[in-house]
């Protein structure tokens, strides 16, 4: 209640600050802060992790052989021969010996030819082949 204070007639201007505006407001600015802060801070854990020699910096980068329809191979968007693809795939896993393969083959090739680059790439010492695929709709 925001009257005067004490004996004072109606003409006088009220001298006392009313506070209740005051309050509300910061009351909403303390709300707006509790709503926002958990979406701007990011609850982290500061951990030092400890440091080892033979640990992996990076996972390998798989190796993308394309195989299109009338049987070009390409190598991570590079054209290559089977001789080529078998001498980097061989380098390649001698450098990093957990670099997969991932086969993007044309539905059109034949099963033959299917089998010959995947022959050329297990031989070469890839372990894992993987195989592309577009998801039926």
């Amino acid at each position: 209640m925001a009257g005067p204070i004490g004996n004072h007639s109606d003409d006088e201007p009220i001298a006392a600050i009313n506070i209740v505006p005051l309050v509300d407001i910061i009351l909403v600015v303390l709300i707006i802060f509790m709503v926002t802060a958990p979406l701007v801070l990011k609850p982290t854990i500061d951990v030092n992790l400890p440091k080892a020699s033979t640990g992996d910096e990076t996972p390998p980068t798989p190796l993308n052989i394309a195989i299109t329809q009338d049987g070009r191979i390409s190598l991570n968007g590079q054209p290559a021969d089977p001789e080529s693809l078998a001498a980097f795939v061989a380098k390649t896993v001698a450098e990093k010996p957990d670099t997969p393969a991932i086969l993007q083959a044309d539905k059109g090739i034949t099963l033959d030819r299917l089998t010959e680059i995947i022959d050329l790439v297990k031989s070469a010492g890839v372990k894992r082949v993987a195989f592309s695929i577009e998801r039926k709709k």
